[in-house]
């Protein structure tokens, strides 16, 4: 397997390395008796996370990584009734959910599914996605927004939708097999806002089944970040998928 590498300046940690900051809650730690995860990467979402939560552990078990938070969005996740990670530092959206993944593997779930914590993804989803995953009739889910929010969303939509079959790649909503994680050698260590394990899987030959997704768009700043700032990580993201595409694209991440 190609060794793989951070992107310049790049802080995310991939999943098979030792933890180096705060210890998530004990709760948890042992062999579940449920299959699935859900994953939530949250960051000042103390307003929505409670709901969130409530809502998803109702399908599956729940797993939450605060993000260095400084309000009590872990201290709400953990109330209704999350495993909760925290973050000594800011580790951003790929850096959360690669400790999130991490947290699943250590658990022992076989499938894991994504999702926002800001209300924009319908909790009630989780049944379909986790449904397919654990029939194991498909490695990969992926859901499907009624609408992208930004002009460069749009943009790499539509040469992901070229290039794979993919309607939505920047859908934070997702369901993994978890050997997908093993084979690509973790969820994200290039800054691909999310994409890489997706993206790689395809790449290797997973079949993947789609899903409209719906629920409350947010009203304040995006998980992305503001406007342009978003714009900007998304073409590099593009840039990036594009360049690994004309030579030829890894075939375990990097």
């Amino acid at each position: 397997m190609p060794r793989r590498r951070h992107s310049p300046g790049c802080h995310l940690r991939c999943p098979w390395t030792a933890p180096d900051d705060k210890q998530g809650s004990g709760k948890g730690t042992a062999v579940e008796r449920h299959r699935t995860a859900v994953l939530i990467p949250a960051h000042r979402e103390a307003g929505t996370i409670g709901n969130v939560v409530a809502a998803a552990a109702r399908q599956a078990r729940v797993i939450v990584v605060d993000d260095c938070s400084s309000d009590d969005t872990a201290a709400q996740a953990e109330a209704a009734g999350a495993v909760v990670v925290r973050n000594a530092t800011n580790l951003g959206y790929e850096g959360s959910l690669n400790r999130a993944f991490e947290k699943a593997v250590e658990m022992g779930f076989e499938f894991a599914i994504t999702m926002d914590a800001d209300g924009e993804h319908d909790p009630a989803l989780i049944a379909r996605f986790r449904d397919i995953l654990e029939a194991r009739q498909v490695p990969l889910v992926l859901g499907v927004r009624p609408r992208k929010q930004r002009l460069a969303e749009t943009v790499m939509g539509l040469y992901v939708k070229a290039r794979f079959g993919v309607d939505d790649i920047l859908c934070g909503m997702k369901g993994y097999d978890l050997h997908l994680l093993a084979e690509n050698g973790g969820f994200d260590c290039t800054g691909s806002i999310g994409t890489e394990l997706a993206i790689n899987s395809i790449r290797n030959g997973a079949e993947f089944r789609q899903i409209d997704v719906s629920g409350t768009p947010r009203a304040d700043t995006p998980r992305f970040g503001r406007r342009w700032r978003a714009n900007l990580r998304i073409l590099a993201a593009l840039w990036r998928l594009v360049r690994d595409d004309l030579r030829g694209g890894p075939k375990h991440g990097r």
